[in-house]
């Protein structure tokens, strides 16, 4: 939208008005006024608000184990503790997901598999069988009680 500006033969000093130098000055809305709604091209520069990405599907405290999803990425991972060194699973549950398809994401420090269009709910069904079991085998290594039964144990 363009805006035309006016223009006079007087040149401006020092003691004339911005409407007697010939631009124009746009005043405040009274308080009272109603709001006015908003162009489309307006509230196209607008940010809407998003969820984060990735965003978290299930986590085990006891076991430093969390499960998430990065729609941006299309990938599903699975987090142990921090990312740090010491939390790095052993041996067995490495294999464990390397045998489920996952690979290791130095960048992000995160187990990922790609989440593909045709097999979308698949994968995210096997993701939450596998975070499932890599909790147990954790907290089996860690000597915490394995309980099974509603309201206990892996919050699924």
């Amino acid at each position: 939208m363009s805006r035309k500006r006016f223009t006079t033969d007087k040149e401006p000093t020092e003691s004339s008005t911005p409407a007697e130098a010939g631009t124009a000055v746009a005043e405040a809305p009274a308080a009272d006024a109603a709001p006015e709604q908003s162009s489309y091209a307006e509230s196209v520069g607008q940010k809407k608000t998003t969820i984060p990405d990735p965003f978290g599907i299930a986590k085990d405290y006891a076991a430093g184990v969390e499960l998430l999803e990065s729609r941006q990425d299309r990938q599903v991972a699975i987090k142990f503790g921090e990312g740090r060194p010491e939390d790095k699973p052993s041996q067995a549950v490495i294999d464990t997901m390397k045998a489920a398809g996952y690979r290791w994401n130095p960048a992000h420090k995160i187990w990922a598999h790609p989440v593909r269009g045709e097999s979308a709910m698949a994968t995210r069904i096997e993701a939450e069988q596998l975070f499932q079991e890599v909790a147990k085998m954790i907290r089996q290594e860690k000597g915490i009680e394995v309980t099974s039964g509603p309201g206990q144990g892996v919050p699924f």
